[in-house]
């Protein structure tokens, strides 16, 4: 009972410096980044629609992988047609700019795919 004001003070503390975190980033957030495309292909169609590849990519890319190399089979047929199963030859024809499409989007999530482990970007799509 005596010490009533102490047990209050140590339990506003240990509230206020919990809570410290959100409070210090209340209105701070980052607006997610629009992934820019090559504009000399702007009008040409994806493997699949946007909506699917911005929340598909990385399972897509895991079934091409393991489709071509476990496989050997090369041809996806998507919602628009068929295509190469080739992150080199298919998608960096389009999203040429590594930096700007892959890398923008991946920072802002701090996700570090193991794509590039294996591929290495060409020095065409660096420039973008």
């Amino acid at each position: 009972m005596y010490d009533k004001g102490k047990v209050i003070t140590g339990i506003v503390l240990f509230v206020i410096v919990f809570t410290f975190p959100f409070w210090i980033n209340v209105g701070k957030a980052n607006i997610a980044p629009e992934p820019k495309i090559n504009p000399e292909v702007a009008g040409k169609v994806c493997v699949e629609d946007k909506a699917f590849m911005k929340a598909n990519h990385m399972q897509l890319l895991d079934e091409w992988r393991d489709s071509v190399v476990r496989d050997g089979n090369r041809t996806y047929m998507g919602g628009t047609g068929r295509y190469e199963m080739s992150l080199t030859n298919s998608c960096m024809g389009c999203h040429n700019n590594k930096a700007q499409f892959c890398d923008s989007c991946h920072n802002y999530v701090s996700l570090t795919p193991n794509c590039w482990n294996c591929h290495i970007e060409s020095k065409e799509n660096t420039n973008g």
